[in-house]
């Protein structure tokens, strides 16, 4: 049985994240912070009925937020601040987006900074164990004052309004809680901003992307060693003493698991000592640690982000320990946005020096003694000439996809939400990019692979006959005459699954 994920005082960790939106690890809410919830949900009790308005308890919202709204209509203003938000449009996003954006809520709601009632973050709670996923569209956030139409589709569902995924199927939102005996929420004062005022799209977005990028990092040191190796160059550029001199910890980390990748290789020492004719290697062999170091110390410090913002309690207004409701800005995304913006950047650069090594392999020219785009019968057989044009393709969709989204801000609300993060925008298209990169990996992992066995009787390293065995099993078909579409999936496969990594051992 999975971990069951506890919320409270206690600020998630990513991996709990990751754990509840792709495995559907159990959640619930502590005691301690059923408690917490009710002392305050007793402060925005007292203020509904106060005669001195607050905004989001007795008011209305946004460019509205001067009207005072009596006490028989504020059950119908939640109700109607739900319908209205959730607006969103384009293709649903995916299932383990929406669950990583529910959990962030949740956990925001738990802090007890928020004013809902215990009862409202169990029934989201509940929504969560039961795998019961509202649809949420592509479009409706400009990522500030929350992912408002992402999260009011999930609001709307508690409300038993609105269409989820249940069961394999799109039912009914009342349908499906009342299958998995969930009460509807009848939402009360504040509640309706307390669901909806948050970043935790872009943040479940850039938890996954983070953890995603990790593994395509690593997999990306042990490709450019099977490449370095596949191209007849050298590991001594890789030596500890050399990326000393520039002590960039992801530099060094990335240099030392393509060093010791390629130690034991019968084809490195093949050509080591006087009789080799070449100085030195190509900026893409050679400089594969700095590209992929730079990556890695960039994730580093997105991750850094991520990790402030899980220590965040994000809302407007919030309720104190001393009751004070307080307006702020927290809600605005742009810290997210930054670096979800920013990582797009160096995921574009390391698939960039990948299909330039995967150009190298298939070019005579180049390839130092490799056939032409390594075919079996070049001019009958294209070899992987055609699999280099589709990681081109990628690449250069990737370098469009690195262009920011959060330098733009279109003004909203009457002019009251002048000023935007589009954290969203960027948690997109960062989304997409990573998907990108596992494909560039791909292509060149099954290139990589089959020079390497174009070099026989020379014996790769023992890291990287390992990952060319797993290739050879789990990928490649007899002949020249194979469909290579299915190839590259196969291979996408096992990038993104981690089964490289393991089959390479390389703990690093």
């Amino acid at each position: 049985m999975p971990e069951t994920v506890l919320l409270g005082s206690e600020p998630l960790r990513p991996e709990q994240v990751v754990a509840v939106a792709r495995d559907h690890s159990p959640v619930a809410v502590s005691e301690a912070a059923e408690k917490n919830l009710a002392a305050t949900r007793q402060h925005i009790d007292n203020l509904a009925h106060a005669e001195t308005p607050t905004y989001g308890v007795s008011t209305g919202f946004g460019a509205l937020a001067t009207r005072h709204i009596p006490l028989e209509s504020r059950t119908a203003l939640q109700r109607s601040l739900i319908r209205s938000h959730a607006a969103g449009a384009g293709p649903v996003v995916e299932t383990e987006v929406v669950r990583a954006l529910m959990l962030l809520r949740l956990r925001t709601l738990t802090s007890g900074y928020t004013g809902v009632r215990p009862g409202t973050a169990q029934a989201l709670a509940a929504l969560l164990n039961a795998g019961i996923t509202p649809l949420v569209h592509e479009y409706g956030s400009l990522g500030c004052s929350g992912d408002l139409a992402p999260l009011a589709a999930v609001a709307l569902a508690l409300m038993g309004e609105g269409e989820v995924e249940y069961n394999g199927e799109v039912v009914q939102a009342g349908v499906a809680l009342k299958h998995a005996g969930i009460e509807p929420v009848v939402l009360a004062e504040k509640e309706g901003l307390a669901l909806t005022n948050g970043t935790d799209g872009m943040l479940g977005m850039l938890l996954l992307a983070a953890a995603d990028l990790r593994k395509l990092l690593d997999t990306a040191d042990i490709t450019a060693a099977m490449s370095v190796e596949a191209l007849l160059g050298t590991d001594r550029a890789f030596a500890a003493d050399l990326q000393a001199l520039r002590p960039h910890p992801g530099q060094a980390r990335s240099a030392q698991r393509m060093w010791t990748a390629l130690q034991d290789s019968k084809i490195v020492e093949s050509h080591r000592g006087p009789d080799c004719n070449r100085v030195q290697d190509a900026y893409s062999l050679r400089c594969s640690p700095q590209v992929h170091g730079g990556a890695r110390d960039s994730l580093t410090h997105a991750e850094l982000v991520a990790e402030r913002e899980l220590h965040s309690a994000v809302d407007n207004p919030v309720v104190l320990s001393d009751g004070r409701v307080e307006s702020n800005g927290n809600f605005h995304g742009a810290p997210v946005a930054y670096v979800l913006d920013f990582l797009a950047i160096p995921l574009a650069d390391v698939a960039s020096i990948a299909e330039r090594r995967t150009d190298r392999m298939l070019d005579k020219a180049r390839s130092h003694g490799l056939p032409p785009f390594l075919a079996f019968d070049p001019g009958v057989d294209s070899g992987h000439m055609i699999a280099q044009y589709t990681q081109a393709a990628v690449v250069s969709e990737l370098k469009r996809l690195a262009v920011p989204a959060s330098v733009d801000s279109i003004p909203s609300s009457a002019m009251q939400e002048d000023h935007v993060s589009m954290g969203w925008s960027a948690a997109r298209k960062l989304r997409k990019a990573v998907e990108g990169l596992n494909t560039v990996l791909a292509i060149e992992l099954l290139t990589a692979a089959r020079a390497l066995d174009m070099r026989a009787p020379l014996v790769p390293s023992p890291v990287t006959g390992r990952v060319r065995d797993l290739v050879r099993t789990k990928v490649e078909g007899p002949g020249p005459d194979r469909h290579l579409a299915p190839e590259i999936a196969a291979a996408e496969e096992l990038v993104a699954s981690g089964a490289v990594l393991a089959a390479a051992q390389l703990e690093v």
